[in-house]
């Protein structure tokens, strides 16, 4: 145990330097030695399950027709004995012990209900996803869906950290006013919702997330003053960071260590991304943010590490994470296809074709176990990141072909504190909202909630015998 004959550091203990604020991961020396460690604000941070949300838009191959008949997304067995190889899938093999799917949920919040919402189904379908609830219809600021999932939670249990949460995104969001067909472009900008009226912006730049997480650089002046002389946020914090180091014992100093190195590394690679766009040299998206990498993947992987070392310093517990942009036609080279995203999705129920689409979605599937490592990797009070955490993936949307929105993909990955038994399929019956689903997972992590969106009860996410 660190620092036993010292009073023991608090959870919340930052280390502050010109405009930079850095929280620390979870230390042994927060652990009393005396008092009971349920008492302790260490303790608080330790139950409190961390929830990231992600979206795939455009829903899965194997949510049309022929791709259901071949188990494209679905495995065929439920249970635990369950073979995700036909499958887009097949990536999280080596965390299927964290890993829950749910088949064949249903969205109805984002069908048409009246005539003149036909045809809207990209346009409406992100501001359902976590709220689960349909959205009006209006280009105008009178924009209404509901409170979302990641929201009640930070309104919850958010509000003892720095940052209640974050939302994050991967496509371009900076258009206003209409998008098509009568919606506004703030439902398929935003995923997250404070009130069924108040949608909130997502952070597509990891430069703006990083300097939100770290409080970098103090004035729009002194960041830019960083980034010319590529200094580090650390730098600011060097001699606070030596005094505390040599107050712990070994165990705390590698994990500070790891912890820092990681918080270096990550700035390291937004620098490269900066100075490789500032280049001159043509960029294959004209108009990002320079600290925006034209690579999906290192985007991707940016956008991750920053969340995971947020959650390792308990910084916000909550994320929500829009990884595409409905009726985007970005090319994904290293899924092999070369069909644009929206054009691949309506694939016209061809297996040709829908199997292009299903390579697309299990690239994007691919990404997830970088992120599944990193929290697997990190020490939190005795467990792993990850098992104290819950990731919902899913789309809204279900076969993107005919824009329907039934047998939507869904996942829950980590073991959300010991509540998610990981290692299971559990396949819906027929017409099942995904409400009910998401109603589940908000009450087995806490909040007292008997309703949410459009469900109709709740979904047993245990065993089933």
């Amino acid at each position: 145990m660190s620092m036993i004959t010292r009073a023991p550091l608090h959870r919340r203990t930052v280390l502050r330097g010109l405009g930079a604020t850095i929280g620390l991961p979870l230390l042994d020396a927060m652990v009393p030695p005396i008092a009971p460690f349920s008492r302790t604000a260490a303790a608080a941070s330790l139950e409190r399950t961390r929830l990231v949300c992600v979206e795939l838009v455009h829903g899965a191959a194997g949510s049309s027709p022929w791709g259901a008949s071949q188990n494209l997304w679905s495995p065929v067995e439920t249970g635990a004995a369950f073979d995700l190889g036909p499958t887009a899938l097949s990536p999280l093999e080596p965390f299927r012990k964290s890993l829950t799917i749910v088949s064949d949920t249903d969205v109805e919040g984002a069908e048409a209900r009246t005539p003149p919402e036909i045809g809207g189904d990209h346009f409406r379908s992100s501001a359902v996803f976590l709220t689960q609830s349909h959205p009006k219809q209006t280009e105008s600021s009178d924009v209404r869906a509901g409170t979302s999932l990641d929201q009640i939670y930070a309104q919850r249990f958010g509000q003892d950290t720095p940052i209640p949460s974050m939302q994050l995104c991967i496509e371009n969001v900076d258009q206003a006013g209409g998008c098509a067909y009568g919606y506004s472009c703030v439902y398929t900008d935003m995923i997250s919702w404070a009130s069924p009226t108040d949608p909130l912006p997502m952070i597509r730049d990891p430069r703006l997330a990083f300097d939100q997480l770290f409080g970098a650089g103090g004035s729009a002046a002194e960041r830019a003053a960083r980034r010319r002389n590529t200094s580090s946020v650390l730098d600011y914090i060097n001699s606070q960071l030596a005094d505390l180091t040599r107050r712990l014992d070994a165990s705390d100093r590698q994990r500070m260590e790891r912890y820092t190195e990681d918080i270096r590394e990550i700035e390291r690679r937004i620098q490269r991304v900066e100075a490789r766009n500032a280049s001159g040299e043509e960029r294959q998206l004209p108009g990002a943010p320079p600290g925006v990498p034209d690579s999906f993947d290192e985007h991707m992987k940016l956008m991750f590490d920053l969340q995971a070392v947020a959650l390792q310093a308990d910084v916000t517990r909550i994320f929500s994470f829009k990884t595409g942009r409905d009726a985007s036609s970005r090319v994904y080279p290293e899924s092999g296809i070369t069909k644009g995203f929206h054009p691949a999705s309506h694939h016209g129920n061809r297996p040709a074709a829908v199997l292009e689409f299903q390579a697309v979605n299990r690239y994007y599937v691919s990404l997830l176990p970088y992120f599944l490592q990193k929290l697997e990797s990190i020490d939190d009070g005795g467990v792993s990141l990850l098992d104290r955490t819950a990731v919902v993936f899913g789309s809204p949307m279900g076969d993107a072909n005919t824009h329907n929105h039934k047998r939507c993909p869904l996942l829950l990955l980590g073991g959300a504190n010991g509540q998610l038994a990981g290692n299971l399929h559990l396949r819906a019956p027929a017409g099942t909202p995904m409400a009910n689903v998401m109603l589940t997972l908000m009450q087995k992590i806490g909040l007292d909630v008997a309703q949410f969106g459009n469900s109709t009860g709740t979904f047993s996410l245990d065993r089933r015998v």
